[in-house]
């Protein structure tokens, strides 16, 4: 587990980290995003993430974008499992 709280709720109901997409790598579908509140980086790779908002897939996300996230454990450790667009 990380030492980071949820701070905001992005949705009704639903609590995220709050980040920032750090790295996108459209031809692996894969990226980075650095949590605002530790600065640690974690990954995301599609299919082992759903994102949430008006942008559905990874081709819509860009560098320095803020971000509501959930993390996971896989067993490449933990990862991100979901990626909550901002409008």
């Amino acid at each position: 587990m990380t030492d980071e709280t949820p701070a905001e709720a992005v949705e009704a109901g639903e609590l995220y980290y709050r980040g920032t997409i750090a790295r996108v790598y459209y031809g692996s579908e894969t990226g980075i995003i650095r949590s605002n509140e530790s600065g640690r980086e974690y990954r995301f790779k599609v299919p082992l993430v759903e994102i949430r908002g008006p942008i559905p897939r990874v081709g819509g996300l860009r560098e320095g974008m803020q971000v509501g996230f959930d993390v996971g454990w896989t067993s490449s450790g933990l990862v991100v499992t979901v990626v909550r667009v901002d409008e």
